[in-house]
């Protein structure tokens, strides 16, 4: 079966066919590290690992750029109000975000290029447009320039907006435009910002404007053309219909496809800084591991809006840890031979438009069905299930063995595990002795302490 992906320019499911017989080039918009990362901010790059996964899983090389906006207006503001470098708080919530994509086993990407490296590109681009007739510099000496959406009839294609019923951005600067709707390519530097943040150009010093960055960087590494450009929905426009409408206007083709994943909302609004509703990721794992939470995401396809609460997450967490009870229980009869393979039921959901919801289900029947045969020992089949499982989860990002743990070091957790495994000697003894009210009050006070006891043919298992 053909891998088809949902592509929001045509509005329709269409098969996947690369540029260039097995390669794959991705551009990803990645984040503007303007402050911590919250739990909608890390879903874009959650789904688009997984389609980079899977591209890969099929035997494709993956050229996955995703970037990151460190110089805006946003970024000058909160430095400025926390009296620290522009450039430091960049810096510092670029480090945060790495660790919260780790915590949730998103794979660095290929090249992840930042806007202030690449300005000379970025000028290259605009000195392009300029020359042919789509930008112009602002006639009030500001060092503006900006795109004439005017000069290009098919702005609008990718959202199928007419221009004329477009309104201009509610905080929009309109010094200096033609019209009210074109977009900036080019800050001027303005006295209230830091010298520090302006580069020099044709046009006076300044700083780039946020949609030029992305044409030039996607450019830069993935050529004129290119397969897939992703990111999160609410960037559709004006984000990428700028992206698409600077890019084709200089002459190149830009992405083949557009996929977009939908929101994680709180209370039906998109999650965000300014609702004061963001669910930073570190709170986030102190309730719940980095697996968990990615099993949380993965479990609902890109394109349906989640509408975040704990209780779903935890019940998520329940039902990834009944995976992970199967892997180590059935671990303990497969000594060799295994094949990490994927079952045609999970390749078929995969190559719907990344179906993960019904990838997902048949990981569980496939732990059902384990469960059955672990029932009656070693077999065969029970080895098989065990690698379909280890396969599927590799695919998804959500193999056990790629985590690490986020509630303690090993030293400490090797602590726990002696303490957990006293009382649990301690509880074996009392059962043996058929004193049921002692053991019966030393679960209850693990279980207090947040440890589920599980008894097996092997034993008693403990976890978290």
């Amino acid at each position: 079966m053909t891998l088809r992906l949902y592509d929001t320019a045509t509005r329709e499911v269409r098969d996947f066919v690369p540029l260039r017989e097995g390669r794959a080039g991705i551009y990803v918009c990645g984040l503007t590290v303007q402050s911590e990362p919250h739990v909608g901010h890390v879903r874009s790059a959650v789904n688009f690992d997984v389609l980079r996964r899977w591209l890969t899983h099929e035997g494709y090389a993956v050229d996955f750029i995703r970037n990151v906006t460190d110089i805006d207006d946003k970024i000058l503001t909160k430095a400025a109000d926390r009296g620290i470098h522009w450039y430091a708080l960049a810096q510092a919530m670029h480090r945060e975000l790495d660790r919260a994509l780790a915590a949730i086993n998103v794979q660095p990407p290929s090249y992840e290029p930042a806007a202030t490296g690449h300005v000379p590109e970025i000028l290259e681009l605009i000195d392009r447009l300029v020359a042919k007739g789509h930008a112009y510099a602002a006639e009030d000496g500001s060092g503006d320039v900006y795109f004439d959406v005017r000069s290009w009839p098919a702005y609008g294609e990718l959202t199928r907006q007419r221009l004329d019923d477009m309104e201009p951005a509610g905080d929009a600067d309109p010094r200096g435009k033609r019209d009210p709707r074109d977009f900036a390519l080019w800050k001027g530097h303005k006295e209230s910002e830091p010298e520090t943040a302006a580069w020099p150009s044709p046009w006076g010093r300044g700083r780039p404007g946020w949609h030029i960055e992305c044409s030039a960087m996607a450019r830069k590494y993935l050529g004129a053309a290119f397969d897939i450009h992703g990111g999160g929905v609410d960037l559709r426009f004006p984000h990428h219909e700028n992206e698409q409408a600077q890019s084709r206007a200089a002459g190149d083709a830009f992405a083949s496809y557009w996929l977009h994943n939908a929101w994680i909302t709180t209370a039906g609004e998109k999650m965000s800084k300014s609702l004061g509703n963001s669910l930073l990721i570190p709170s986030v794992l102190e309730r719940v591991r980095g697996i968990e939470l990615r099993f949380y995401m993965v479990s609902t396809h890109y394109r349906s809006t989640v509408e975040f609460s704990f209780e779903a997450l935890e019940e998520a967490a329940t039902s990834f840890r009944r995976i992970e009870s199967f892997l180590e229980r059935a671990g303990q009869h497969v000594t060799g031979g295994w094949v990490a393979g994927v079952p045609t039921a999970f390749r078929a959901a995969m190559d719907d438009d990344l179906g993960t919801p019904a990838a997902v289900a048949v990981i569980h029947d496939t732990v059902r069905e384990g469960n059955r045969l672990l029932a009656d020992g070693p077999s065969e089949e029970l080895t098989a299930a065990y690698g379909a499982v280890l396969g599927m989860l590799d695919v998804l990002g959500l193999n056990p063995q790629d985590f690490e743990e986020t509630h303690g070091d090993e030293q400490l957790t090797g602590v726990v595990d002696a303490l957990v495994r006293g009382m649990l000697e301690e509880r074996a003894q009392a059962r043996s002795e058929k004193d049921w009210a002692r053991a019966d009050a030393i679960r209850d006070r693990l279980k207090g302490a947040g440890v589920e006891i599980e008894d097996t043919p092997d034993g008693p298992k403990w976890s978290v």
